[in-house]
């Protein structure tokens, strides 16, 4: 078969840029180690090797021009910097060593050579690489950038031949790139019809190499990007993308490099602020790292004080609008500052809408302010022709005159021209809009051309001036690569006045040309590659670019100083770098923690001193974080080699006294899980960690009660313990109904064989009472057994020991208990140790705005009535006028209403029913202040409707109260005043309801609220007046319903409505009375099919045609249609990918808190 040289490379670069049909042979040159994985470059049986397509003229090896068209695909993106060729002679094939190497040559200024495996590399081929010819390593970050092609040949016959060609980025690293299998080793001999002789005779061939060396504008030519260091190669560092946040990474960069934003970002006040929740200061931070760091910078600071959560990370937003929002929020933030107003003076400009009648002097104007402008794409070539399309004047005529006010409707020029334009202009380009045909959105691919420097001049209105200097030079290209689901952004940026373009794609930075900025982003068809032999190859359907501009950044040209002004570490707020040096250190000692983490344990100390401030149970809280800071532990970390007295010196030194003054008391779970001292530790010398492991129960801490006694020697010691009435430590609290409270004392030794009234007298001289105060005495066993102890008993038969505790107070009178009762409060102990069982901090979340969120100390046994009460005391509103909420634990939005009822308590309302199956808070309720007393609300229902004010095209969703029993003329005084309805309309006021987009039931004004059911949409509308006053005799009603090819696909969210149908009316002007029933107009209502459904399943339905449609048929509805049939209108459903549901749920909205 004769043919031409293939039309396309014969190998392609895959993602990573690694040919596959090429290989470093450096790690195989040992045959042993080599695998068949090595082999990348296996011509596949369907490409057509280049030896056999021989062209009419065969071309010959040693015409190295023709050879060089054969091996150098033109690119017109390439520079060639130099080319060479270099030829081999091989003699003595079969006596070559398996792995040989030609001579060095130069190209350019860099040595190459062949490495050749005449008997194959680990294959049944022969294989041929291009490598470096260093006689070393290169230098140190060497590389080149080559285009090759080696052709082995014969030299007598040198049409026979076989070349492969390629191209690789040659480094250190990757010194050798070339063929595995360049032919197969029984044809290197052989010869065929298309061969007459083989390519290697009498054991002689020649090995052409043609090697181009090309530029490297950008340095990243054929890289493979592994080890690129972003901040060596460029001076600039990425962005990390947490998921989908490319498009937020190329909008920061875009507004980094606008130097007088980020000067202005530095000068809002944030040194007051103690945590991330600024979004101001996180911008700061990220601008800082950005400015400093070797590394990309991650963005979860930010995101995080914008309020972002997991499912906000994950959705890709509208650049275009976070721009904003982020202005405004930015902008707040500077009110009141040295700062304000800089934005403004930087991002906006000024537009003018007008309308002036043609006929008479009359007009109106209206300036308003503009931080961005969106310009179409479809159906303009560039942004001259936007421009022009944006300001274009409307003429007002017909049926659309203006109302000029004295004049009458009148005819106009309506349109809008620029007043002025900012030193910043952020252009967007509509790239997504909603198709009509498919009711959907979608991507404009069109190629649409945008120059490096415009005048806007010429889009200035007649009285400014536009001699002041309007032209705007390309800063920054804002990319979108991929389709409308499933995309990629990316910025193209110049950092400085006069340097180049660097591509942003989140953490690489690489240097990019002004072709890859601008041309390879205007959108449209790919280039056609061209073939070797000048041809073109055909395409079936032409490809468009899935890479195009969607935002461009222009610097006005007479501003550009001052918007790109140096920005040095001067400018960064000093606290800035000192947070992140402070961050930094804690970083380090927290690595150096971990390291040496083996070598220490955790201690934690109580003394009387926290038991004194103790509000609770046991002698101090050890888990609790909430608690006061002085009640809790002293925890710090001990080397575990050290002996216990170094560990006493060092708790002596905090508590200022010295070490003989303490004693170290071991503290244990007991099996009623309070913790309490067990026994003293005595032996000083011993390691602490030993005393820890034969002391303390299992846990991570070693945790001690230290006891304090001013002079050691009058503390009894352990040792006496050992005979028939030793001391023990008993630990006292005190509770006073008086006050509510209840405190820890101190600690006192008793003996075990003493009566437990003998206590009674040195507590009353500890509390300095009269020696004849009574006294109640109780036992803390644990939080839910609190038991009163008889005085008469020993300690020992009150089974009272070591490190237990007993509470007293005063005893009260008859009269002093029922007081106490009066006011709801504990009258002893006991009770006061039940309330704290039951205590729980509740936050309490307001559902409205103007209301504050709020924490309290509740009983769990408290009714719904009693933490109204609390609650009402707290907002300052009646507490009949509150009503509670769950809230879902997993992301804190509230839940159901809780139900009041008498038995209803607190400890109900936070805990879920068994059948739920969502996890809701312990100890947090959402509250609403109500318009009317709770009890009058759950007389009430929550009627949910759809308001139809202006057809079926505009819908609002209501919610109003109605009483239960109620009927749905109840509704009508609320609507009227909340739609400021005539009293003459209301009378043509209709409800109806529909189920799956169909029409149901239209609900008289008696029908009870009652039987209106939840799965049922509700509508309400005024009825058309042309329904009102129709003609029985000539006309009646047909219900419509939208649907989509086939009946059974109804528009589900789409509005049913009734309409009139005239006697013998051509459905021509039925059309236009349906274009006014459903408000649609232009190419929406077009779009529309109608046609008549019957009531009856698998019918099909039956499409009305006008005169506009066939001339020779005119339908008539009326008769079409029977009393029983529907009016079916066949278009696209709008909501069908919105994830709207029945009560119009929208996407969540950007929002940066």
């Amino acid at each position: 078969m004769v043919g031409l040289p293939p039309p396309f490379p014969t190998f392609c670069l895959d993602a990573n840029g690694v040919d596959p049909m090429s290989i470093d042979v450096e790690p195989v040159l040992d045959e042993k180690q080599a695998t068949d994985d090595d082999d990348v470059a296996v011509i596949e049986p369907d490409v057509v090797p280049e030896e056999e397509l021989v062209p009419s003229t065969p071309l010959r090896a040693d015409d190295h021009e023709a050879m060089k068209s054969l091996v150098f695909p033109e690119d017109p993106n390439l520079e060639v910097e130099v080319e060479g060729t270099f030829e081999w002679d091989i003699v003595g094939w079969r006596s070559l060593e398996r792995r040989t190497r030609s001579p060095v040559f130069t190209v350019g200024s860099s040595p190459w050579r062949i490495l050749f495996f005449p008997f194959g590399n680990n294959c049944e081929c022969a294989s041929l690489y291009l490598e470096h010819g260093f006689d070393d390593k290169p230098p140190e970050n060497w590389y080149q950038c080559v285009q090759f092609g080696l052709v082995l040949w014969n030299p007598n016959d040198p049409t026979a031949y076989v070349s492969h060609h390629a191209h690789h980025r040659f480094t250190s690293e990757e010194g050798d790139w070339g063929f595995t299998r360049f032919i197969e080793l029984r044809e290197l001999m052989a010869t065929n019809e298309k061969r007459p002789r083989p390519i290697v005779e009498n054991e002689c061939a020649r090995v052409t190499a043609y090697v181009r060396v090309m530029k490297d504008p950008t340095g990243v030519l054929w890289h493979n990007f592994a080890n690129y260091d972003s901040k060596k190669m460029t001076g600039y560092v990425g962005l990390k993308n947490q998921g989908a946040t490319c498009y937020l990474n190329s909008l920061l960069q875009s507004l980094y490099f606008t130097n007088a934003f980020r000067k202005a970002v530095y000068q809002i006040p944030t040194e007051d602020e103690k945590n991330l929740s600024n979004s101001a200061l996180t911008l700061q931070r990220l601008f800082y790292l950005l400015q400093t760091h070797n590394d990309a910078v991650p963005t979860l600071e930010l995101t995080k004080s914008f309020g972002w959560e997991t499912q906000d990370i994950f959705a890709q937003q509208d650049v275009q609008e976070l721009n904003r929002i982020l202005m405004e929020n930015l902008e707040n933030k500077m009110k009141g500052t040295e700062v304000e107003n800089s934005l403004n003076k930087m991002f906006v400009g000024k537009t003018k809408t007008y309308i002036k009648c043609i006929d008479v002097e009359y007009g109106s104007e209206r300036i308003e302010d503009f931080w961005d402008i969106q310009l179409n794409v479809r159906g303009y070539k560039n942004l001259d022709e936007s421009f022009k399309n944006y300001i274009a004047v409307e003429t007002m005529d017909g049926e659309n005159k203006y109302f000029a006010e004295g004049y009458g409707l009148q005819d106009a020029k309506k349109g809008v021209i620029f007043e002025s334009f900012p030193d910043v202009l952020h252009l967007h380009l509509k790239r997504f809009e909603y198709d009509l045909n498919t009711y959907a959105m979608c991507k404009v691919n069109d190629h649409y051309e945008f120059p490096e420097v415009f005048d806007a001049a010429p889009y200035l209105a007649d009285d400014a001036d536009k001699n002041a200097g309007w032209e705007y030079v390309l800063h920054g290209v804002l990319v979108h690569s991929g389709d409308l689901n499933a995309g990629h952004y990316y910025a193209f940026l110049k950092p400085t006045k006069d340097g180049d373009f660097f591509k942003f794609d989140d953490d690489r930075v690489t240097k990019a040309t002004k072709r890859e900025a601008m041309d390879d982003n205007f959108g449209g068809e790919y280039t056609t590659p061209a073939t070797h032999d000048g041809s073109r190859p055909v395409l079936t359907k032409a490809m468009k670019r899935s890479m195009n501009a969607y935002m461009l950044v222009y610097l006005r040209k007479n501003k550009i100083d001052e918007v790109l002004v140096p920005v040095t570490l001067e400018d960064v707020p000093a606290h800035v770098p000192q947070r992140f040096e402070a961050e930094q250190l804690l970083r380090e000692q927290k690595r150096r923690d971990r390291e040496e983490q083996h070598l220490y344990l955790s201690v934690r100390v109580i003394t009387n001193r926290q038991f004194q401030v103790h509000n609770g149970f046991d002698l101090a809280v050890w888990d609790d974080r909430d608690a006061p800071e002085d009640a809790l532990p002293v925890q710090f970390r001990f080397k575990k080699a050290s002996s216990m007295g170094k560990l006493m010196e060092h708790i002596a030194a905090q508590e200022g006294c010295r070490a003989d003054q303490l004693r170290p008391w071991v503290m244990v779970n007991r099996q009623n899980k309070t913790v309490r001292p067990d026994q003293p530790i005595l032996d000083m010398a011993r390691a602490v960690e030993d005393m820890a492991l034969k002391h303390s129960t299992k846990g991570t801490d070693f945790r001690l009660w230290v006891e304090y006694a001013e002079h050691p020697r009058d503390a009894p010691y352990k040792q006496e313990h050992l005979g028939n009435n030793p001391w023990i430590v008993v630990f006292l609290k005190c509770f006073d109904p008086m006050s509510q409270t209840l405190r820890g004392l101190t600690h006192v030794y008793m003996r075990k064989n003493d009566k437990v009234q003998e206590i009674v007298p040195l507590i009353n001289d500890i509390m300095k009472w009269p020696a004849k105060t009574e006294l109640q005495l109780f036992e803390e066993i644990k939080p839910t057994m609190i038991e009163p102890i008889k005085g008469k008993q020993t300690f020992h038969q009150a089974e009272i020991q070591d490190g237990d505790i007993i509470c007293f107070q005063k005893t009260l009178t008859d009269k002093e208990v029922e007081a106490l009762k009066e006011h709801r409060l504990c009258k002893d102990a006991k009770e006061y140790y039940d309330m704290l069982v039951n205590l729980i901090c509740i936050r309490f979340l307001p559902k409205q705005e103007g209301h504050e969120d709020f924490t309290l100390n509740l009983s769990k046994k408290n009714s719904y009535d009693e933490v109204a009460e609390k609650v009402a005391e707290k907002v300052g509103v009646p507490p009949t006028h509150l009503r509670f909420f769950t809230v879902i634990a997993s992301n804190g939005q509230m839940r159901g209403a809780v139900k009041r009822g008498p038995s209803m308590t607190l400890q109900a309302m936070v805990t879920p029913q068994y059948y739920s199956t969502t996890q809701i808070s312990h100890n947090q309720l959402y509250y609403e202040v109500l318009e009317m007393s709770l009890a009058e609300l759950e007389t009430r229902r929550t009627m949910k409707f759809i308001w139809l004010g202006e057809g079926i095209t505009k819908e609002e969703s209501v919610e109003a109260l109605v009483p239960k029993n109620g009927v749905m003329g109840d509704l009508i005084p609320y609507i009227q005043k909340r739609f400021n309805i005539a009293d003459e309309v209301l009378p043509r006021i209709r409800f109806f309801r529909s189920h799956v987009g169909k029409y149901h039931k239209e609900l008289i004004s008696d029908f009870n609220v009652a039987a209106i059911n939840d799965y049922m949409t509700l509508y309400c509308e005024i009825v058309p007046e042309e329904e009102l006053h129709m003609d029985l005799a000539t006309s009646r009603t047909i219900e419509a319903f939208h649907y989509h090819k086939e009946p059974s696909k109804v528009h589900t969210q789409s509005v049913p409505f009734k309409f009139v149908v005239k006697k013998d009316e051509k459905f021509a002007d039925t059309k236009l009375r349906l274009q006014a029933r459903t408000g649609l107009k232009g190419k929406l209502f077009e779009k529309i099919k109608f046609a008549v459904v019957r009531n009856a399943y698998f019918s099909k339905p039956i499409y009305l045609n006008d005169a506009v449609v066939d001339l020779y048929a005119d339908d008539v509805l009326y008769d079409a249609a029977g009393d029983e049939d529907y009016l079916g209108l066949d278009h696209a459903d709008k909501y069908q990918n919105s994830g709207r549901n029945g009560w119009r749920v929208a996407n969540p909205e950007i929002r940066i808190k």
